[in-house]
């Protein structure tokens, strides 16, 4: 059993107990990454019933998949891949309806429940929208070292490469992005 605290520290402890059937360690895990994963979608979102909405599937998610999770690597990683697919899944949803297709940036209700500030309308699906038109391999390299927080070594076992490629990945997919975004 794993001493009480909120610290992140101890979530990948939470989460071995847990996949070993300790109830409390799982209540704890719970509610330790309940006010994180709150705050990361503050950060990306204005609308705090969204948020709400979204922090709820991240916990249904990490119920779901907390068997997937592999103790020998940071927890903190694997809990924000959760976070960003849960909200990219609602942002997909949101912008997909029939009412939100054709609102323009200027409405109102744009900037109360997708951006934080105005002067950013836009810029997420800009992002989304230039990850998109990169090769797979050097999606991946970028998405894990740079969003989800891996690693430079963690990307290069993961991807079998050596980490002076991954770097120099990073590096030209950093500017190619710089470029298409300006």
């Amino acid at each position: 059993m794993v001493s009480e605290s909120s610290d992140s520290e101890y979530w990948g402890e939470y989460a071995r107990a847990a996949q070993d059937g300790d109830k409390k360690a799982y209540t704890q895990l719970l509610r330790a990454i309940t006010p994180y994963i709150r705050n990361v979608l503050m950060k990306s979102l204005s609308n705090a019933d969204a948020a709400d909405d979204i922090a709820q599937e991240v916990l249904i998610s990490v119920h779901k998949s907390l068997n997937t999770y592999s103790p020998d690597r940071p927890f903190k990683p694997w809990l924000y891949s959760i976070i960003s697919f849960r909200r990219t899944d609602y942002l997909r949803k949101y912008y997909s309806s029939k009412d939100n297709k054709s609102a323009p940036l200027e409405h109102a209700d744009f900037y109360e429940s997708g951006v934080t500030k105005p002067e950013h309308a836009g810029e997420y699906k800009d992002i989304e929208a230039a990850l998109s038109t990169l090769p797979e391999q050097q999606r991946r390299i970028f998405t894990m070292l740079k969003i989800e927080g891996y690693s430079t070594q963690e990307v290069a076992n993961e991807m079998k490469m050596n980490e002076s490629a991954v770097k120099v990945s990073a590096h030209r997919t950093m500017k190619k992005l710089r470029g298409l975004l300006e």
